[in-house]
């Protein structure tokens, strides 16, 4: 922004002879300050982000806020001096700033005051916040009213009586005035113009309303420095007596399954087998009848049972530079290497080992879920070779980090799967049936209406979620459960166990048998493992005996054993039955992709948006309640300021209060819907996964769903400001504004989204979106207008959204006018003369803020489709 700045205020092209061109180095200045105060936002995310680490050491009483507050204090002003000192050195001298060197250092000051100021506001503002949407919506509310009364957008004899306490307690209308004084009080501007008594920088200080006296500079120092001080003391006490903005809730359900005592403590829950033909088993071969799954429990719609066959399947990714620099050869890490195995219907599978042994690589390697590296082997569904795109569609892969819309409820959740999920021809009635039978499989009756949440949802007593997945198997379809040091009651409720060990090895695979008969057999028949005492936890155990220590005390490899073991053979023997297709079977085919057609996955995308967007206050009212708080407070501050067209200063009034209500709640919404898009794009990753749409539908509904809710804050806002600031009440002027502030809310609102779907996360989306805020900013044709732009820079004019909305703004409401001004010139002359705008290309102007919108939309939607920034 340094480098933009002082090629856009090159000294060459600025020059000292009257008041208009003061006004392009006040601009200069006054973006200086701006950027500065802009880059303190920074801190709100990663102080929200740091937030729970600090309020869980603050309950276990590690230490008192101050101390917290104080280093993060500390620690930030050698980053504000670096900062500064950055843009100071780069564009004071460049820019043609009063070469002389006292008046440097002093200018300099300001700014490293400035930066540390904006630093502690916002550090307050998201301590109080506490969330990251309300944070920005109030952090956006600061900065505009430090924006609007600090004496350049609105000068200081123009603020109405009822807001100059606002005035003078802006702290940026100190740093403003600091630095306006330092520089227009020095010997650059201290020549008399011709016709005049007074030196050039006292003329152009009294006409723009600052203060022309040089103890000012003093005075908006040391007012910093209070400000920096009273920000630091309420960002301590913020920290030292709120609490969390949400506070997890755990959802109490009562148990209508079991009576057992014991029950109120999550023990003693019987894991019920709905006429489940399961019983002990004697061989890995053992199969379970067929006959015994003609039950109720999940049955409203037929399906056909399916095995999963994997044969020596390797897993390897590209090894890690910093392995290779510790003297590694390899190129290739293996993280499963050679795992054979077989799940099938009716039989519920454990898949164990310690951490890092590869289970979860293994369940994304098995569910078509690894985004890289390299997979090698035979994997087989019902023994024709697996296509991930037909497997998706008739299988489910529930996640250890799960993540869903937190804005519907469990209910709406599943609906929303069944509708996209189930094929065309099921109607509407029975998909419902199937969903309450699968509500009543999985008990979740009792959270019907809960909503979903972000992760910290409460999962429930570990035997409810066991019973439910034994109630599933006992449906008759095929499922394996990672699951990490069971108890004696869970490890029991399954049938076959699937264990590795760290190397991506596997080293028992087969039958558990009645309180794990079969394990302890296989297990105990190894010389030197120790035998399992009465009582003790099989699962435990197990996991004990077969670590790495283990095998190096005892000198043995478990997977060499489980190699040369009949166990192993007969493994071998069901996964080459298995990976041959039964006689008369047919490969799994669907005429299309996708379940749903192309619109139908729009309509259930548009369906779940909608009520996620109608649930979620701290975006959508938070929104409409800041814009209206905006719209009062500048119909208050610029009151009646629309039907005065006697000076030069009335236009630039009411141009400064388009111009700061389009830049800040045009970055209020695209800052707020950051967050939101960025939870909806990691469901949209695992949903996509899953086989249940395309990305285009998604992307059009998401893009859709802003529509009326942006429609509704334009009109609010463009009720209140256009009859409160008093423009011309003619219903085309009218509805020009509202045309031009709705196009402009969206487009706003695009960019954010598209930045997220451009980016790998919600904070780099952020810190590259405030750089394009500080370019549409400076080149908005406010702070320099485009008839003093640079021809080098013009083509960014031309390029800049927030200009082409300011375009629009002026010329639809002072581009025809005829009143005459103080100089002598028409309104419309002078909106010509000045901003170079054109009341004829009004036209072209709606057309390209519309193209806008369009733009961001559609780049966002291609971004959405192409890009994956989920590493697996």
């Amino acid at each position: 922004m340094a480098m933009v700045s002082m090629t856009l205020f090159l000294r060459t092209e600025m020059h000292r002879d009257n008041i208009t061109d003061g006004g392009v180095y006040l601009g200069a200045l006054f973006f200086t300050v701006i950027m500065v105060m802009f880059n303190g936002m920074a801190e709100l995310s990663m102080t929200i982000a740091r937030l729970p680490v600090f309020y869980k050491q603050r309950e276990l009483l590690f230490y008192p806020a101050w101390a917290y507050s104080l280093p993060t204090w500390i620690l930030k002003i050698p980053v504000t001096v670096t900062e500064s000192a950055v843009f100071a050195v780069l564009t004071y001298y460049v820019i043609g700033f009063d070469p002389n060197v006292e008046r440097f250092f002093k200018h300099y000051l300001v700014l490293l005051l400035v930066n540390q100021m904006a630093s502690a506001l916002f550090r307050f503002i998201a301590a109080t916040g506490r969330n990251v949407i309300v944070a920005n919506t109030f952090g956006s509310f600061a900065l505009l009213t430090l924006f609007a009364l600090g004496g350049f957008v609105l000068s200081r004899e123009e603020i109405k009586k009822w807001w100059i306490w606002g005035y003078w307690l802006s702290p940026l209308m100190y740093g403003q005035n600091a630095i306006v004084v330092n520089e227009f009080l020095g010997k650059s501007w201290s020549h008399i113009p011709p016709n005049s008594t007074e030196p050039l920088g006292v003329q152009l200080l009294k006409t723009r309303g600052f203060f022309p006296h040089a103890y000012w500079y003093w005075i908006g120092v040391g007012a910093l420095g209070g400000f920096i001080l009273v920000f630091n003391l309420c960002f301590t006490l913020a920290l030292t007596f709120l609490n969390p903005f949400e506070k997890p809730q755990a959802v109490i359900v009562e148990d209508s399954q079991s009576n057992e005592p014991g029950d109120e403590n999550g023990r003693g829950i019987q894991l019920t087998n709905y006429g489940s033909s399961r019983k002990s088993s004697t061989g890995i071969g053992e199969e379970i009848s067929e006959a015994n799954h003609n039950r109720k429990k999940g049955m409203v719609l037929p399906f056909e049972p399916h095995s999963v066959a994997f044969d020596d399947v390797m897993y390897s990714v590209d090894m890690p530079q910093e392995m290779k620099s510790q003297g590694i050869l390899e190129d290739k890490l293996v993280l499963l290497n050679g795992v054979s195995g077989a799940f099938r219907p009716g039989v519920l599978t454990a898949l164990m080992g310690v951490s890092g042994a590869g289970k979860t690589t293994l369940m994304d390697v098995l569910a078509g879920r690894k985004t890289g590296g390299y997979i090698e082997g035979n994997i087989t569904i019902s023994g024709f070779p697996k296509k991930q795109e037909t497997f998706a569609r008739i299988s489910g892969y529930c996640e250890q980090n799960d993540i869903h819309s937190p804005h519907v409820t469990v209910y709406e959740s599943l609906v929303y799967s069944a509708w996209l999920r189930l094929p065309p021809e099921v109607d509407s009635d029975t998909r419902k049936m199937f969903v309450d039978e699968v509500m009543e499989l999985v008990e979740l009756n009792p959270l019907r209406q809960a909503l979903v949440g972000l992760p910290g949802l409460d999962a429930r007593a570990a035997a409810i979620v066991m019973r439910t997945v034994r109630n599933t198997v006992d449906t008759g379809r095929t499922v394996v459960c990672t699951i990490h040091q069971p108890s004696i009651d869970i490890f029991d409720a399954f049938d076959e166990l699937f264990l590795m060990k760290r190397g991506g090895e596997e080293i028992y695979v087969g039958p558990l048998g009645h309180h794990a008969c079969h394990l302890i057999k296989y297990f105990e028949g190894i010389e030197g493992v120790s035998k399992i005492t009465d009582g003790y936890n099989p699962a435990t155990w197990m996991l004990e005996v077969t670590s790495s220590a283990q095998e190096l005390a005892l000198d043995v490899d478990f997977a060499a054993i489980y190699k040369n073991s009949d166990l192993y053979r007969r493994n071998k023997a069901t996964i080459k039955d298995l990976s041959t297709p039964a006689p008369g079977s047919k490969d799994l085919y669907f005429p299309t992709r996708y379940s749903q057609s192309f619109f139908t996955q729009f309509i259930a995308c548009t369906w779940k948006q909608r009520l996620s967007y109608w649930r979620n206050p701290p975006y959508t009212a938070v929104r409409f309640l800041f814009t209206t708080f905006i719209a009062l407070m500048f119909g208050t501050m610029f009151w009646n300021l629309g039907s005065q067209t006697k000076k030069q200063q009335d236009i630039f009034n009411a141009a400064g209060s388009m111009y700061a209500a389009v830049l800040f709640l045009g970055v209020q919404n695209s800052s707020s819907v950051q967050p939101v898009v960025a939870i909806e794009r990691t469901v949209f990753y695992r949903e996509r996964a899953a086989g249940m749409y395309s990305a285009m539908p998604y992307a059009y509904a998401q893009v859709l769903i802003e529509l009326p809710y942006n429609f509704v804050q334009a009109l609010i806002y463009g009720v209140i400001v256009y009859t409160m600031v008093g423009f011309e009440l003619t219903a085309v002027k009218f509805f020009w504004y509202l045309f031009f502030m709705y196009f402009t809310f969206l487009y706003f609102t695009f960019y954010g989204m598209m930045n997220v779907a451009l980016t790998p996360n919600q904070h780099i989306s952020s810190v590259v979106s405030s750089g394009f805020y500080s370019m549409w900013n400076l080149f908005s044709g406010f702070i320099v207008p485009k008839t003093r732009i640079p021809v080098w820079w013009r083509w960014y004019y031309w390029a800049c959204p927030v200009s082409w909305t300011l375009y629009g703004l002026v010329v639809s409401q002072f581009g025809d006018v005829k009143d005459t001004l103080e100089t002598g010139q028409t309104v419309e002359n002078f909106v010509k003369i000045y901003f170079g705008f054109k009341h004829g290309f009004l036209g072209v102007v709606a057309a390209v803020v519309i193209g806008f919108g369009a733009l961001f939309a559609f780049i966002f939607a291609i971004s959405i489709k192409v890009f994956n920034f989920q590493r697996r």
